[in-house]
Formats: structure tokens, sequence, C-alpha cells
């Protein structure tokens, strides 16, 4: 029964770290082209303003830092929040812009790829696995 459980924390382990560090190594090489001519056109395609470009890159790489090294668990799940809402919406621009091709499965890709990592990161630091919401006992005692 023990090696089950070793196995299984050891596998949710390996599951962690990859889903997290694609989506890091990801969100973080943004870093290297923030200024190319690429993102530049990128910002121009979705209609977006020029600043925002920076604004969401900065974000990346500050996002793709805090989720690979070891901070409080209120920052990792804002961290989590915040790339949520970064993939919702790129899938809602390109979806907009572009309508239904290719590149509006890249955002959802790595959602799920952010969902796994979420939940394999509360099975990890977690006693029970996944947050337990205990409500207050009603009635007298």
């Amino acid at each position: 029964m023990e090696t089950v459980v070793r196995n299984n924390k050891k596998s949710t382990k390996i599951t962690y770290w990859v889903t997290t560090l694609i989506i890091a190594l990801f969100e973080l090489s943004g870093a290297f082209f923030i200024n190319s001519e690429i993102a530049k056109a990128g910002t121009r395609h979705l209609m977006l303003p020029e600043w925002f470009r920076w604004e969401v890159s900065i974000g990346h790489i500050i996002g793709g830092i805090l989720l690979i090294v070891p901070v409080s668990k209120r920052i990792k799940e804002w961290t989590y929040v915040a790339f949520g809402i970064d993939f919702i919406s790129a899938f809602i621009a390109y979806a907009a812009v572009d309508g239904w091709t290719a590149s509006l499965f890249s955002p959802l890709l790595f959602m799920a790829l952010l969902v796994v990592s979420y939940i394999t990161y509360h099975k990890l630091h977690d006693n029970n696995g996944f947050p337990i919401v205990i409500s207050p006992k009603t009635g007298n005692t």
C-alpha cells in the first residue's frame, strides 16, 4: 500500500513539474521577443494598443517566475488566476479577430496544462489533496 501511495505522489510531482515548466518556459521565452517585429505585428493583428504588448509581456515574465519559485500559496493562487484570465482572453481575442483557426486552440492547450498544474499543485501542497471547504456546525450541541 505504501508503495502505491509513494508512486502516486511521485507521478503527481512529475506531472506538476512537467506541466508547470512547460507553461513557465513558454511565458518566460517571450522576454526575448518583447520588442521583436513578430510581437509588434501580432499586437497590430489583434488590434491591441502598443503599450499592451509591454504590459502583457512583463506580466508573463513575472508570472513565469512566480510559477516555478517557492512563494506563498496566496501568490501562487493569484498567479494561476492571472494566467487563466490571460489564456481565456487570448482565446477570445483570436476568436474575435481570426475566427475558428488553428491559432485558436493554442490558448486552450495552455489552459488545459494550467488546470493540470493547478490540480497537481494542490495535491502536493494540501493535506487532503485538494482544498475542502468545511462549513461551521449548525444547531445546538
